[in-house]
């Protein structure tokens, strides 16, 4: 892989969630690219001080036509939903919470955490599946330790692992912790796009070094890839992957589409409180609003060709 191959997106930040809003750093979507695989949605945050910044404190709010994936390096937050779910997002711990046709739910740092760190990720949900029933599933995935690297397989198969938690797409989900100047090379589907985004350190990806909070995007056709780490120190990052999702979405706040129409609707159901979403118990205080809809039509989104 040449330098060439690897394209690289630079993060955004971003208010999360109302009026006692953390700010995240998002790699996708972008105007440069909106999927990969079908992971749509990136959002990376921490360290974040918890008592200088009041942590993470996201209200109930509503979820189309996606799954939603959680992962923390450092931290505990106490999810709800409206299935009844009611779990906690540990570090290793992946919890995934599908809402098809619509599901809603809440995110809070708990009282006990002081710094809170990791990642926020959506997966589009393919037009067969994307009124999918409501569901949460949680998995704890072993440690793999293999040339200077240590593994987390939280979606999908890598090195011999394969995680049990149910996708409507094949997909690939991982964390990798490098050891100081480790070189790993992995062997991945070559049908399968990949990113690869950087939490700590610098990681060379193919021929290119990645920088904390950037995203390497590589295209499918590679049955192997390799990670150098550049750094004096341990390197982590999170590697995604998919085959090419070729299906054009609406993507809108919460809300995962396929028209304008799909959108205004599911933001007129969860205005009107509809049962659609269903109630999530045990928060003190009222719902997010759903924001303005912008005075144009919302367009169809894909990758570039």
């Amino acid at each position: 892989m040449g330098d060439q191959e690897i394209e690289v997106l630079t993060a955004r930040d971003v208010p999360l969630g109302g009026v006692r809003a953390m700010t995240v750093r998002r790699t996708l979507p972008q105007r440069a690219r909106t999927l990969i695989g079908a992971w749509c949605f990136a959002d990376h945050y921490g360290p974040d001080r918890v008592a200088e910044t009041g942590g993470m404190d996201v209200a109930p709010h509503p979820h189309t036509g996606l799954q939603t994936v959680s992962w923390l390096f450092s931290g505990e937050i106490e999810h709800r939903d409206s299935l009844g779910s009611h779990a906690f997002v540990r570090p290793g711990e992946l919890n995934l919470m599908t809402g098809g046709l619509g599901i809603s739910h809440t995110e809070v740092s708990t009282p006990g955490t002081t710094v809170l760190h990791g990642v926020q990720l959506w997966v589009a949900l393919p037009a067969e599946h994307r009124h999918a029933p409501r569901d949460f599933q949680h998995h704890a995935p072993g440690r793999l330790r293999i040339d200077g690297a240590e593994l987390r397989v939280f979606l999908g198969s890598l090195a011999g692992e394969t995680s049990p938690v149910r996708t409507f797409t094949p997909l690939l989900g991982a964390e990798v912790v490098l050891d100081a100047g480790a070189e790993v090379t992995l062997d991945v589907a070559a049908e399968f796009e990949h990113g690869l985004l950087v939490d700590e350190g610098t990681v060379r990806f193919g021929g290119t070094s990645l920088r904390p909070a950037e995203l390497g995007y590589a295209s499918p056709g590679r049955s192997t890839l390799t990670l150098v780490n550049e750094s004096g120190r341990p390197a982590r990052a999170v590697l995604l992957g998919g085959p090419p999702f070729d299906e054009e979405i609406v993507m809108w706040w919460n809300f995962i589409g396929r028209s304008h129409e799909d959108i205004v609707a599911a933001r007129a159901d969860w205005e009107r409180a509809s049962d659609r979403f269903g109630t999530v118990d045990g928060y003190p205080g009222p719902r997010l609003p759903a924001p303005a809809l912008p005075n144009a039509v919302l367009t169809p989104r894909r990758n570039p060709r």
